[in-house]
């Protein structure tokens, strides 16, 4: 474990854990406020992402720019990173072993940030986190309290684009998450 940003990131930066560093064009680290009071954890890079080096920048970032905008979320404000660092073929999920090879680079990114709150986005992030035996659709909403740490499962932005009813789902998770912080 690496107690400062750049140490944790060089660390990173030549990674072959896994078959994932094969194909990416850049690693997607992480963006925001490095001491903020909320953390937000997707699943992975999708093509944008991979191209930019930052997450979220998508059309599934851009909805969630939108929600936050709308809550008056400052994206400056939030952290943002994802289980994997390196986007998978065609978007697929994570594969076990790809999730592992990245979560302590993920839990060292969690100890420096030391969020009051992280927010779940989707499954992937709720079961790499919290276990693998809990499922999205019935811990999407509820608060989660681990070690300090309040967490709020909720949909993956992705998700919304798919299904417009879960985007009121996701905008009450994302107002808790605000209420809760103030």
């Amino acid at each position: 474990m690496f107690d400062n940003w750049d140490d944790l990131k060089k660390s990173i930066e030549n990674c072959k854990k896994c078959k994932l560093c094969t194909n990416r064009t850049n690693i997607v680290f992480g963006s925001g406020n490095k001491n903020a009071d909320i953390m937000f954890i997707g699943e992975g890079p999708g093509a944008d992402e991979d191209v930019q080096g930052l997450p979220f920048v998508g059309k599934a970032g851009k909805l969630m720019n939108m929600a936050f905008e709308g809550l008056g979320i400052k994206r400056e404000d939030v952290y943002i990173t994802n289980i994997v660092k390196c986007r998978p073929p065609q978007n697929r999920v994570p594969e076990a072993n790809e999730a592992e090879a990245c979560l302590n680079y993920l839990r060292n990114q969690v100890i420096l940030v030391k969020p009051k709150i992280i927010v779940l986005l989707g499954s992937t992030a709720l079961k790499n986190i919290l276990g693998s035996d809990l499922s999205i659709t019935a811990s999407r909403g509820k608060w989660i309290e681990k070690k300090g740490i309040y967490y709020m499962p909720t949909w993956h932005p992705a998700a919304l684009l798919r299904d417009e009813n879960k985007k009121i789902e996701f905008w009450n998770d994302l107002k808790s998450v605000k209420e809760k912080i103030i």
